[in-house]
């Protein structure tokens, strides 16, 4: 299903996001008709939509289309509303004033729970890392790569700090021997779960890592809305413990944040 403000979406409007490629988006996982983090996903389309196309969104018209939307669902599945402007071209963007609209899709939420994930590091910069933005190539192209070595996904290493900065399409945690949970300081996406988690446990803490400390953690997950907190097996050689306490408490608290109803 594709709607766009609430009426079923256009090829020649699906046509021009996908060869014109400049929008932003944001995606939710909805369990039982409500969404951890609404508000939260919300506030990053608002503040996205100033970002990229210096207009305002429609906050309450998005929320009316998000709850038709998962009203219309029949089972647990990743809302994802990008927004864009489809009459913006590669000749005429910078030069137009922008009109966005909100584009809706959804996919069924992947059966049974996620292994632990094999990240391999490579060193990258995502382009203004702060937007959720659509333009994905290079950071498929890196998990491609990363599969192709027999890893599932790629983990950002600053090029020019040699620190740890993001996943793919997901933050990444670490846990201390101490058991103090870690969040890398760098240039990354402010992401929805990583938010969630560090209000409702404040003793988090965020700080630079270098890549040289990976091997010096004790375990390693991570977050996004789609997976929740997921535990990381291996970092290129490091292994470390899937079931480390300090991981699975951060999945039980996560599961137990309050979801909201659109």
């Amino acid at each position: 299903m594709a709607t766009v403000d609430g009426r079923d979406a256009t090829a020649a409007e699906l046509g021009a996001l996908a060869l014109t490629g400049f929008g932003h988006f944001t995606s939710m996982h909805v369990e039982d008709g409500a969404v951890r983090g609404l508000d939260l996903h919300l506030d990053r389309l608002t503040r996205d939509c100033k970002t990229v196309f210096d207009a305002d969104l429609d906050r309450v018209q998005v929320l009316s289309q998000i709850r038709q939307t998962v009203a219309a669902a029949s089972c647990d599945h990743t809302l994802r509303v990008t927004v864009f402007d489809p009459r913006i071209t590669l000749g005429n963007v910078g030069a137009v004033d922008a009109h966005p609209v909100s584009l809706f899709t959804t996919r069924a939420s992947a059966p049974g729970g996620l292994s632990p994930l094999r990240a391999k590091t490579v060193e990258f910069q995502r382009d203004t890392p702060e937007v959720k933005h659509v333009g994905l190539f290079s950071q498929l192209h890196h998990r491609v790569a990363a599969k192709r070595a027999e890893f599932d996904d790629v983990l950002f290493v600053d090029p020019a700090s040699g620190r740890i900065s993001e996943g793919s399409t997901w933050n990444i945690g670490f846990v201390a021997e101490d058991g103090q949970v870690i969040w890398p300081e760098a240039a990354v996406l402010p992401g929805v779960t990583m938010a969630l988690l560090t209000a409702a446990d404040t003793s988090h803490v965020t700080r630079p890592v270098p890549s040289a400390e990976v091997s010096q953690m004790r375990a390693a997950f991570a977050t996004n809305a789609s997976i929740g907190v997921r535990p990381i097996r291996t970092i290129d050689k490091y292994e470390f413990d899937v079931d480390d306490p300090v991981v699975v408490f951060l999945q039980e608290m996560y599961r137990e944040i309050p979801a909201q109803r659109p």
